[in-house]
């Protein structure tokens, strides 16, 4: 128990202190805090309600040190990040220009936007048996529903971009003589840009948390098979646990890289400091 309350007591230190410190190490320190108060929160509730299920936070840990001395983890992280990677590149590479299209020619938009929306709300999960028909077991199935989970996000929120572009800002560019692709590169592409890049990461996301759940009923391998493998395999729920915390790891890897997009200069314009 005084393992628990002292970390408690730090992560509350943490958070009282941390708006005294330089904003680099503020973003650092504040998340360590929360992270030092969940994981004191979680051992206490393990420890109260008596479970020998449920693992603490000490079993996770020794799980996770076992799943990276077997070397079997880094095999299932590379075999979820390809199919990832895949997916989410095919769906960013056809929904961005498409979405750009739809949202810039009212009638592509009036053409294409009934159908997208009527598929859109089908979950991908829903597409596993069919995603395993076409494609078996193996990569294929899986890159194809990252696609799916991918290019939707993607492409409404770059038509909604487009569309929701001040008129302002394209009579004004209209006036200093610009029209067709010239408007367009130089005045729709750029002010569309930063909510094109927030869907980018809502996509990421939900591309991340659906492979995880493809590859628990349909795949032999990544980290949703992990898991299911972990279940199946006397109910280890230490390795189950450890399996999800280096999911949400990786989450956050994937949503910091995306997020560097917001550096460059044509599109920081868009976003407000604080």
């Amino acid at each position: 128990m005084l393992g628990p309350a002292l970390s408690i007591v730090a992560g509350v230190a943490l958070l009282l202190v941390q708006e005294r410190l330089p904003g680099a190490l503020r973003s650092v320190v504040a998340p360590l805090a929360v992270a030092l108060v969940g994981g004191a929160l979680w051992s206490l509730a393990v420890t109260w309600s008596g479970t020998f299920t449920f693992p603490s936070p000490g079993d996770t840990a020794r799980g996770l040190a076992e799943l990276v001395r077997s070397q079997r983890l880094w095999g299932d992280i590379i075999a979820s990040l390809f199919r990832v990677s895949w997916g989410f590149s095919l769906a960013a590479g056809i929904g961005i220009p498409l979405g750009l299209v739809a949202g810039w020619n009212t009638r592509t938009f009036t053409a294409l936007n009934p159908v997208i929306q009527g598929l859109r709300p089908i979950s991908p999960i829903a597409w596993i048996p069919i995603a395993i028909l076409w494609f078996g077991i193996g990569d294929g199935a899986g890159i194809f529903l990252i696609f799916l989970s991918a290019f939707f996000p993607i492409t409404v929120g770059t038509m909604a971009a487009v569309r929701n572009i001040s008129l302002v800002h394209q009579r004004s560019a209209q006036n200093f003589g610009l029209r067709g692709l010239e408007l367009f590169r130089r005045v729709v592409l750029p002010a569309s840009m930063p909510q094109i890049i927030t869907s980018l990461r809502i996509a990421l996301g939900v591309a991340w948390l659906v492979i995880v759940a493809a590859e628990m009923v349909g795949m032999d391998s990544g980290l949703g098979y992990l898991i299911n493998d972990a279940r199946n395999a006397g109910s280890r729920y230490d390795l189950v646990v450890a399996t999800m915390i280096v999911i949400g790891l990786i989450g956050i890897v994937l949503d910091f890289l995306v997020r560097q997009l917001e550096r460059f200069d044509e599109v920081r314009w868009g976003y407000v400091k604080r």
